[in-house]
C-alpha cells in the first residue's frame, strides 16, 4: 500500500478518537459530489443519465463546505459526472485542504490539462484519474475515440508539475487478466502513485447491465490477476501499488468473507445525504444526523437485500477492511508479508437466500427534485419585474 504515511497516521488517529468516543458507526470518507454533468457517456455509469434541469444543477462552494464540516470524514472524495465542469471546482479544493482534509478529485482528464492551473501540488491532494484498462478498452467503454491518450498525456503534466496522481480503474466481465495486468505494469512505468482498483457496481441507471460482475466471478478474476502480479514482481517488474488496505485485495480474491459497512463512504450530492450508500439511492436525508440516525442499516447489505447481492466494491467493503485492520494489526502484517493468496479454498460465501427483494425506487428522487426545481422557476417566472 502506497497510501501517504501522514496520511496512514491521521486516518489511525482518527478512528482511535472514534472508538474511544464510543462511535460504532462513523465516516472515513465523504464522497461529495458538486455536479452530475459529464463530458463523457460512459456504458457503465450510473451518474449521469438524469435530465438536463438535474445535470444542470450545482453545489455551492458554501454547499461543499458545510458538507464536510458535518460529516467530519478526514478524507474527501470528489466525484461526480465530471467534477473539472464545475467553475468553483478549484476554490472548494483550496478551501478543503486549507481545512487539512486529504483531497481526491476524481476526473476523466479530458480537459485536466486545461484546468490544471487551479490546482496546487499538496500532501494533502491528489487527481484521480478514471481509466478502465487499455486504450482499446478505456475508448471502448467511454464511447470516445483517443479519450485514453488525452488522459495519459494529463498524467504526465500533472505528475511533472508535481501532483500526486493515481488512476480509479473499475473492471467489468469483460476485463482480461492478462490485459488488466499489462495496463497496471504500464501504469507503474509511468511513474503513477497508485492504483485504486474494483468490480463494477450494476447501477440502475446504468445503460449497460450486461457486463457487471457476479461476486464470484470477481473473486476468480482478481485471483488470476494478483496471480500475473506476483509472478510480474518475481521476474522483476515494477511490484503494483494500491492505495488500498491489503486486506480489501485480499477480499477480492475471495479471502475474507466481510459485511459491508454502508455508512463508511457516505455520499452527499445536489439531492442532499443519500441513503443508503453512495451505490444505491433510495432515498435521501437532509442531514448527515438524518442520515445517520433514520437509516434502516439492517435492511442492507449482501444476503440481505437483492441490489446488494453482487457488490463487492471499495466503498462499501473498504470501510470494513481498514477496521479488519485496525482491530487485528498483526493479521495486515501477516498479509503484507506473504501477499494476497491466489490458490485454494475461499473464504465462505453470504448466504443470499433470505434476501428481501429489490424495491424499484431510483427515479423517485428525480422526480421530486424536478418538481422542487420547476417550482422554483415558476416562482421566479411569477415575480413582477422591478
Amino acid at each position: 500500500m502506497s497510501v501517504p504515511l501522514r496520511q496512514q497516521f491521521d486516518v489511525a488517529l482518527y478512528i482511535i478518537k472514534q472508538r474511544l468516543r464510543g462511535h460504532k458507526r462513523f465516516p472515513l470518507v465523504l464522497m461529495l459530489e458538486p455536479l452530475f454533468r459529464c463530458n463523457l457517456s460512459c456504458s457503465g455509469c450510473g451518474k449521469i443519465d438524469y435530465p438536463d434541469e438535474i445535470l444542470n444543477q450545482r453545489l455551492s462552494i458554501e454547499e461543499c463546505l458545510n458538507a464536510v464540516d458535518e460529516c467530519g470524514a478526514p478524507i474527501v472524495s470528489i466525484p461526480g459526472g465530471e467534477p473539472l465542469l464545475h467553475h468553483e471546482i478549484g476554490e472548494i479544493v483550496k478551501r478543503l485542504v486549507e481545512k487539512k482534509k486529504y483531497v481526491t478529485l476524481c476526473t476523466n482528464a479530458q480537459i485536466l490539462e486545461k484546468k490544471i492551473h487551479l490546482f496546487s501540488p499538496s500532501p494533502y491532494f491528489n487527481f484521480s484519474v478514471h481509466l478502465d484498462g487499455s486504450r482499446e478498452e478505456h475508448d471502448r467503454a467511454t464511447g470516445l475515440k483517443g479519450s485514453y491518450d488525452r488522459a495519459e498525456a494529463a498524467i504526465k503534466v500533472a505528475l511533472e508539475k508535481g501532483f500526486r496522481v493515481t488512476i480509479n480503474c473499475t473492471l467489468f466481465n469483460t476485463a482480461v487478466p492478462e490485459r488488466t495486468a499489462a495496463f497496471f505494469d504500464h501504469m507503474m512505468e509511468l511513474g503513477l502513485d497508485d492504483i485504486t482498483v474494483s468490480p463494477g457496481y450494476a447501477y440502475e441507471r446504468a445503460a449497460d447491465q450486461g457486463h457487471f460482475l457476479t461476486r464470484e466471478a470477481t473473486k476468480n478474476m482478481f485471483r488470476e490477476l494478483f496471480r500475473i502480479g506476483k509472478e510480474g514482481a518475481k521476474k522483476g517488474k515494477a511490484k503494483w501499488r494500491f492505495s488500498q488496505s491489503p486486506l480489501f485485495m485480499d477480499f477480492l480474491a475471495g479471502n475474507q468473507s466481510y459485511e459491508c459497512t454502508p455508512w463508511g463512504i457516505p455520499g452527499y450530492s445536489i439531492f442532499g445525504w443519500q441513503r443508503p450508500c453512495y451505490l444505491i439511492a433510495e432515498g435521501f436525508a437532509k442531514s448527515y444526523r438524518e442520515l445517520m440516525e433514520t437509516t434502516d442499516w439492517e435492511k442492507y447489505g449482501t444476503g440481505r437485500y437483492e441490489k446488494c447481492a453482487n457488490c463487492m466494491v471499495h466503498c462499501g467493503y473498504e470501510p470494513t477492511a481498514a477496521a479488519d485492520a485496525f482491530a487485528h494489526p498483526l493479521k495486515l502484517l501477516m498479509l503484507a508479508l506473504r501477499g494476497v493468496r491466489t490458490e485454494g479454498p475461499m473464504a465462505k460465501e453470504i448466504d443470499c437466500s433470505g434476501q428481501r427483494p429489490a424495491e424499484d425506487v431510483h427515479s423517485r428522487h428525480v422526480e421530486e427534485a424536478l418538481a422542487k426545481i420547476r417550482a422554483e422557476k415558476d416562482n421566479v417566472g411569477d415575480k413582477p419585474n422591478r
